[in-house]
């Protein structure tokens, strides 16, 4: 048995989680409640266990922490449709908002939080025969997602050391914005993440919103859209550990294979096909089409170019009707574009899963139906770009010190802050010359890599 323990922290993390059990349901055949029908009783729809602990009355709990500053998101939850779902214990919420100040919902309310969050993990391990790892999903440009999220990651590399942490985080996007100081929330959680995830995968809502508009042909996106494309990349990353396949990859083997150096963890998903319910019914995309789909810049969740870029590895996972010869002969084609360089170390390049469950359809989310999809996570230097752009950012707030004095009435210290920053331009600068370092370094030279 290979158990996941879901942690779901800030307003981003928690909505994010209810399309992503929302999801987990229906693949499994599970009603709202946790109840397996009579009807598909025999019926194949996985192993559950991996998400779910089956109660004594044969109810399917939910393997999850849902965690925030406030209640009025978790409220959502409690009344919501999937209210009886959840066990009452899992569902922790303070009195009080952390008013997007990163060492507000790490210092003070993050430690309010943080006993009984680590006890309620405990528990859920401590039913696990084998658990694997954890899923965290936030944002780091809330004070909760950004101050409690790194907290609980660093506490977790503590006490689970030996287990995976695979962050699907959401970041800042280059022109929409939910808060003033997102740029100093993010370079600071960023500073704390390098440390104590071991997988960061990186979304926005700017690209995202993109990709619904365009794709989807919904003229104005809402969270919930959003919150289900992620939901879909995280249960095609999950799908192995759940249903049986060919090819099946769980999480320390996407680990293994995409993170060459545990500095440089930080990747990013495509997801493809993304098309509208209309559409859906009228089009079967070839494996080849969806292969060059992931590739598309119009499919990746997060605004860089991974065209002016190198690869250092790939992740890529098909589900559904999807035969091994094709996705061998696709792999050297892949390779002979001109638009995907991989660093000249990495011989492979690849990691591939594959999976004969198809996607689930949800209804409402705007996706037509799909018998096959393939999800790419991918670890490029193309990611610099995210990275420039928030340092960018923080560095025209900082030169004038704007916004600093709300960090240091909670109590942080200014040298704290450029620390991070600090700490942040070196990765930035790591990434700039990773390549070349690697060219060098497969000359005979030596390559030092902090």
């Amino acid at each position: 048995m290979r158990e996941v323990i879901s942690l779901h922290i800030g307003q981003a993390g928690c909505q994010v989680g209810s399309a992503c059990w929302e999801l987990y349901c229906l693949e499994h055949g599970l009603h709202p409640d946790g109840q397996l029908p009579s009807y598909v009783n025999g019926i194949e729809h996985g192993s559950p266990n991996t998400f779910f602990n089956i109660a004594g009355i044969g109810k399917h709990v939910p393997r999850v922490l849902f965690i925030d500053s406030e209640p009025s998101v978790i409220d959502e939850i409690r009344c919501g449709a999937y209210r009886q779902l959840f066990h009452p214990e899992t569902l922790i919420s303070g009195k009080e908002d952390a008013a997007n100040i990163y060492h507000r919902g790490r210092y003070e309310i993050g430690n309010d939080l943080l006993d009984i969050t680590l006890d309620r993990i405990r528990k859920l391990s401590d039913v696990c025969d084998g658990l694997q790892g954890f899923l965290i999903f936030s944002s780091v440009g809330g004070g909760t997602g950004s101050g409690l999220g790194a907290l609980l990651s660093e506490r977790l590399s503590g006490e689970y050391g030996s287990k995976s942490k695979l962050g699907f985080t959401i970041y800042p996007s280059p022109k929409l914005s939910t808060s003033v100081v997102e740029p100093y929330n993010s370079v600071l959680a960023t500073h704390d993440l390098m440390e104590h995830n071991d997988v960061t995968c990186m979304f926005d809502n700017e690209a995202m919103y993109n990709i619904c508009v365009r794709n989807l042909g919904i003229e104005k996106p809402t969270y919930a859209n959003l919150n289900r494309l992620i939901a879909q990349v995280v249960s095609s990353l999950t799908a192995s550990l759940r249903f049986e396949g060919a090819l099946n990859v769980d999480l320390d083997e996407i680990q293994t294979n995409l993170v060459p150096y545990p500095r440089f963890h930080f990747v990013f998903a495509s997801y493809a096909p993304i098309i509208s319910t209309e559409k859906g019914s009228n089009e079967k995309l070839s494996v080849e089409e969806m292969t060059d789909s992931v590739f598309n810049l119009d499919h990746t969740m997060i605004k860089c170019n991974p065209h002016h870029a190198k690869y250092l590895a790939c992740c890529l996972m098909y589900r559904g009707d999807v035969a091994t010869t094709d996705v061998s002969a696709l792999a050297a084609k892949i390779k002979t574009k001109r638009t995907i360089q991989f660093v000249d170390w990495s011989p492979t390049g690849f990691k591939f899963g594959m999976n004969p469950q198809p996607p689930t359809f949800v209804p409402g989310d705007g996706m037509g139906r799909i018998d096959k999809a393939a999800c790419l996570i991918s670890n490029s230097t193309a990611i610099v770009e995210v990275f420039s752009r928030i340092n960018r950012k923080f560095d025209m707030m900082y030169g004038k010190r704007a916004f600093v004095n709300w960090y240091v009435c909670e109590g942080m210290e200014e040298d704290s802050i450029w620390n991070a920053r600090e700490g942040l331009r070196t990765l930035e600068t790591e990434y700039n010359n990773f390549v070349s370092e690697c060219h060098c370094c497969s000359e005979g030279d030596e390559v030092e890599v902090h």
